[in-house]
């Protein structure tokens, strides 16, 4: 990662001294790409002395639609029947409806088909959960296009330059990734814990 930013910044003949701030994918998202983009974006936030902006991945990834009218809703495959989703809309800017969180995909379809409003969804979780939502969803929806469906990281600094312009920034030490729950590994030992204290 490092050697290919360093290639990006000699090619575009870029000081990185001269950027105002640093935008991440702050998750959630794999637990090993979280912890890269995270150190790497920390590492050069401490080195440069700037600012961090931590996107959250959904947020990111309904950042790919622009202009609409409709709710705007990410799913991201989180195993188990749950996502990792949010809800979003633009009316005249950007603006959050319901922050990122992991919620079982049923329950997420009632709360938009109880919000009554045409729904446009995308994320790797469209695929997996494409049934469930043409058996389910009462209200209209659309599924977006190949091309916009997945994070970009053109968007993570899109909308990275909307929220430094709001001031939504982070010093390199308190940043740190939203997984928004616990690996397999923690809920494993976790469950091994309880079984063993209740043996």
């Amino acid at each position: 990662l490092l050697p290919m930013l360093d290639e990006i910044s000699n090619m575009t003949e870029l000081d990185l001294s001269t950027i105002d701030a640093i935008a991440v994918a702050g998750g959630p998202g794999s637990f090993t790409g979280l912890r890269i983009g995270s150190a790497t974006a920390k590492g050069l936030g401490l080195a440069l002395e700037k600012p961090l902006i931590s996107i959250p991945t959904t947020a990111a990834i309904a950042y790919n639609i622009w202009d609409t009218d409709k709710f705007v809703c990410p799913i991201m495959d989180a195993r188990r029947n749950q996502v990792y989703t949010g809800i979003y809309r633009f009316e005249k800017k950007f603006e959050t409806v319901m922050d990122q969180d992991a919620m079982d995909m049923s329950e997420l379809i009632e709360k938009l088909n109880a919000m009554g409003e045409r729904v446009i969804f995308l994320g790797d979780g469209v695929p997996v959960y494409e049934k469930q939502i043409a058996e389910k969803m009462t209200v209209p929806y659309d599924l977006a296009p190949a091309h916009v469906n997945r994070q970009r990281a053109a968007s993570v600094a899109a909308l990275g330059a909307v929220y430094f312009a709001e001031g939504k920034t982070e010093t390199a030490m308190e940043h740190k990734p939203d997984y928004l729950r616990k690996s397999q590994a923690e809920r494993e030992r976790e469950e091994r814990e309880e079984k063993e204290k209740n043996a």
